[in-house]
């Protein structure tokens, strides 16, 4: 199998996409699949791995740390023609992505797409809802000749059936439970880097964005009860557009810690005692998953792909999306009986122990396959009959 990816983000970009099409690069490095990764040049990068081929970019108006591609079809197309891929990853429905899928249905070539984010949503938290009808259009035209569209989680397939989606499939996620672990807890280091004098350590690990809910964390946090509130320190890992602005108004039990990577992000999570999600836009939420792996319970509003991962009683609770009283609620019950959140802590590492990467990429291989071999099945049925 020779597989062309196409991506608006990757390494070293730290959202859930750019991680998971990261890791998947590296197992099929491992599985000797050959393939190329055609993705916005970062400015902060200056040289990528040889099967990444990073084109000219601009930064994108509302997140300037990410990156609008500037593909010269030409460019790509020359590169594709010398290395003949046999199927076309289109990880992206926008401007490279388009590239890959004219270039699919120029050559014939068997071509899948992914469904990573929930960009109806986000449209209505820049009060530019009007388009949302025009967005659905132009994804059901981008996907309707694609063998197969992957969705990370069963509620975003859910999601686009009701939209009228096709050859939908399955294509969750991993974790790897050695880097993410309740052995890289370092809570005194912790506690003394941030000056944290509370006993409860809260945590949330995100895009500081409207479209991640945020605002509702920040208002819980400021109605908890004062007996809750004088014991609870919340940590907030990321950046994002509405950082210097929530910064500014946090209350004083609130740290902004900016981004954080690899071994200091694994002792934040190890570290902290329970973990917030308050976003209702996830397709599947790996945070939450991380937080799992590292045996946080966890608190994740009642939507998305947060649903299938946070199972209510056992490994966290959900709570009504945008409710601050209702995040109130299930804060302090939770901070009040710390062997529940060791109870769901442990039951979180367990679930998560469950799904590997290797299980979840070999997987992906397969389906791969069977789209080329389907296609080749079909190819053959048409010249016998003609």
């Amino acid at each position: 199998m020779r597989l062309a990816l196409f991506t608006d983000t990757f390494l070293p970009q730290t959202n859930g996409v750019a991680r998971t099409l990261g890791r998947l690069t590296s197992h099929l490095n491992r599985r000797g699949i050959e393939h190329l990764l055609f993705t916005p040049k970062s400015a902060t990068e200056g040289s990528y791995p040889d099967p990444v081929r990073p084109v000219a970019s601009i930064p994108f108006f509302l997140y300037p740390e990410c990156r609008l591609a500037l593909p010269s079809m030409s460019s790509i197309q020359s590169q594709l023609n010398s290395f003949q891929p046999d199927l076309l990853h289109m990880a992206t429905p926008f401007n490279i992505g388009l590239c890959g899928l004219r270039y699919a249905h120029r050559q014939g070539l068997p071509h899948v797409a992914s469904y990573h984010t929930h960009f109806d949503r986000y449209l209505e938290y820049y009060r530019v809802r009007r388009i949302v009808p025009l967005y659905w259009k132009y994804m059901k035209w981008f996907h309707r000749s694609c063998d197969a569209t992957f969705a990370p989680s069963r509620e975003t397939i859910r999601t686009l059936q009701e939209q009228g989606f096709e050859r939908l499939q399955l294509w969750s996620r991993g974790i790897d439970c050695r880097q993410y672990s309740p052995d890289k807890r370092n809570a005194a280091e912790v506690r003394e880097r941030y000056g944290i004098t509370e006993p409860l350590i809260l945590l949330y690990v995100g895009r500081i964005a409207p479209e991640k809910d945020i605002s509702t964390l920040l208002q819980a946090v400021r109605h908890l009860p004062e007996s809750v509130a004088a014991g609870v320190h919340l940590l907030v890992v990321g950046d994002g557009p509405l950082l210097p602005e929530l910064r500014s108004q946090a209350p004083r039990n609130v740290t902004f810690t900016g981004v954080k990577h690899g071994e200091e992000l694994a002792e934040l999570y190890a570290s902290a005692d329970l973990f917030v999600f308050p976003s209702s836009t996830e397709t599947f939420g790996n945070v939450v998953l991380e937080a799992m792996a590292s045996g946080l319970p966890v608190i994740a509003a009642g939507a998305g792909g947060s649903m299938e991962l946070v199972m209510p009683g056992i490994n966290g609770e959900l709570f009504q999306p945008n409710d601050p009283g209702a995040l109130v609620e299930e804060i302090c019950r939770m901070a009040n009986n710390s062997i529940l959140r060791e109870i769901m802590g442990m039951e979180g590492r367990r679930q998560a122990l469950g799904r590997s990467w290797e299980h979840i990429f070999d997987g992906l291989i397969r389906d791969y396959e069977e789209v080329i071999d389907s296609r080749r099945i079909k190819t053959k049925a048409k010249i016998f009959t003609a």
